[in-house]
């Protein structure tokens, strides 16, 4: 039985998307969770992952074209009904060998890319999908380059050779599909927003003698206090984590939490922090680093754009005190974070200078209330007040 793999929906504001190039073609037995095919949307360039068993028995899509959200890319049969068929090796010897010499390398990316697009028609330009996310940021025209890479493929170096300056607007696709997907939300979500001043003093001192006491690459930043605090807030208090769909709120049993992450070349994006609740900062911090260097360099999952079941945006490498996000759909909480400061607070009756942060809050009026919505920000900064439990 014939089951079909769609263009997945990468993000609440994304309705089409071009297929870049195929990692599995005709015949190839795949895994769940396998990422099978490289999909450009006005976020970059996104690694797709299938999900189910299966060996794949149609491309439908061919690389380059832009399909809409939920159109047929692929069809697989169930690894159980494959394993009875004719072997794929003799029934798809044809479509394997047409494919083979396009089929990108498990190994290099970077590589894989350029080697699927060196085959392209002489009439497009052959540019890595990395490139071509590089360019954008740049402001870079890549039909004026000249490729270096293999068959003549324009790669990442070629274009920050030619790059001089940022691009200081958003491209029009990815500026249009933010304000369209935040107009639904503040018309369809009736939002509350709170927000909470909080003394961080003791997370602040705890953090820097923590870090000057291991190596250089094990130290956290506070953003990571910030998630992982974000993240037990939302175990211990339901309604702030999961999706509201057709009239109804689903709580996830998982916490992932999504992170506003800025783009060089300008937008945004929020791949999730998968299990963020679960794990210990040194770990919760690595996959942080790695999720901002893929997201800039273009190279996200599928699964992390869609996994996001509550967002934070922190401005804390500005000078902004606070920041009133809007809930990306379809979730029910969004929170946000200013900047660490020092400040004049109360102490045992006595004003003194002390870190503070402002965290707010943005959710949905349909699920929680101001009241609940209270609790969380006290349940979040708490969890700041004993960074040792994090």
């Amino acid at each position: 039985m014939l089951s079909e793999f769609r263009m997945p929906a990468l993000g609440a504001d994304m309705e089409e998307g071009t297929v870049v190039q195929w990692n599995v073609a005709p015949g190839d037995t795949v895994k769940r969770g396998q990422v099978v095919a490289v999909v450009e949307t006005d976020k970059g360039a996104i690694d797709v992952e299938i999900f189910e068993d299966g060996v794949v028995r149609e491309i439908v899509v061919q690389p380059g074209t832009k399909v809409a959200v939920g159109t047929v890319l692929a069809r697989l049969e169930a690894a159980a009904s494959a394993g009875a068929a004719a072997p794929a090796s003799v029934v798809h010897e044809d479509a394997r060998s047409s494919v083979a010499a396009s089929r990108p390398s498990a190994v290099n990316p970077e590589a894989s890319a350029e080697a699927l697009e060196a085959t392209a028609p002489p009439v497009r330009a052959k540019v890595s999908p990395a490139a071509r996310v590089r360019a954008r940021e740049l402001g870079v025209d890549v039909a004026t380059l000249t490729g270096t890479g293999p068959g003549g493929a324009i790669t990442v170096e070629d274009v920050e050779k030619a790059g001089v300056t940022p691009r200081r607007e958003l491209p029009g696709g990815m500026r249009d599909a933010i304000a369209a997907a935040m107009s639904r939300s503040k018309r369809e979500i009736p939002h509350y927003y709170l927000s909470l001043a909080t003394d961080v003093t003791v997370a602040s001192d705890w953090l820097v003698a923590r870090n000057a006491s291991v190596p250089v690459d094990e130290r956290v930043i506070f953003a990571a206090l910030l998630i992982k605090a974000v993240a037990l807030a939302c175990r211990e208090l339901e309604g702030f984590s999961g999706f509201y769909r057709e009239g109804r709120f689903e709580e996830s049993p998982s916490v992932h939490v999504g992170v506003a992450v800025a783009l060089r070349g300008g937008g945004l994006v929020a791949p999730a922090i998968m299990d963020a609740a679960d794990k210990a900062l040194p770990a919760l911090m690595e996959d942080f680093r790695q999720l901002v260097m893929r997201a800039r360099a273009g190279r996200l999952r599928a699964s992390e754009l869609a996994a996001p079941t509550i967002i934070l945006t922190s401005l804390g490498d500005s000078a902004v005190d606070a920041v009133f996000p809007i809930i990306q759909p379809p979730q029910v909480a969004i929170v946000g974070a200013g900047a660490v400061g020092m400040r004049p607070w109360v102490v045992d009756g006595q004003v003194v200078p002390r870190q503070v942060i402002s965290l707010s809050l943005g959710a949905d009026h349909r699920v929680t209330d101001g009241r609940l919505g209270a609790q969380f920000l006290a349940r979040i900064a708490s969890k700041l007040a004993a960074p040792e439990t994090l």
